[in-house]
C-alpha cells in the first residue's frame, strides 16, 4: 500500500511564501509520476502542478505559473511545491498523488495524501 504524508502547510500573508512536501512510502519513487491538486470548499480538486517520472518534465497551471514550483527529490522520496507570491485565492487544502500514469485529472490518480490546509490572509 502507498501512501503520502504531507506537511508545510499553513497560514501566511499575501506574498509570502510557503513550501509543501509530500513523502512516499514507496521504494520504487522513481516509478510515479507526482502531481499537487487543490480544492476549495465545495468546489472540485483542481490540477496545480505535475512532475513526471524522470523529473525532467513539468507543468503548471495557468493561474500558478511563474508562483509555484514542483520538483522532487528521488533520494528522499519527497516531491515538493514550492509556493511563492501568494495570494487569497490559493487557499485551499493542497493534496499530492501519485500514479505510475499520471496525467492532470484526479481520476487518473490512485493513491492520495491527507491533504493539508494552506491560508493566506489578505
Amino acid at each position: 500500500q502507498v501512501q503520502l504524508v504531507e506537511s508545510g502547510g499553513g497560514l501566511v500573508h499575501t506574498g509570502d511564501s510557503l513550501r509543501l512536501s509530500c513523502s512516499l512510502s514507496e521504494p520504487n519513487f522513481g516509478s510515479y509520476t507526482l502531481v499537487w491538486f487543490l480544492q476549495i470548499l465545495g468546489q472540485e480538486r483542481e490540477f496545480v502542478a505535475i512532475i513526471m517520472r524522470s523529473g525532467s518534465s513539468t507543468r503548471s497551471a495557468d493561474s500558478v505559473k511563474g508562483r509555484f514550483s514542483i520538483s522532487r527529490d528521488n533520494a528522499k522520496n519527497t516531491v515538493y511545491l514550492q509556493m511563492n507570491s501568494l495570494k487569497p485565492e490559493d487557499t485551499a487544502v493542497y493534496y499530492c498523488a501519485a500514479s505510475t500514469l499520471g496525467g492532470p485529472r484526479p481520476s487518473q490518480y490512485d493513491y492520495w495524501g491527507q491533504g493539508t490546509q494552506v491560508t493566506v490572509s489578505s
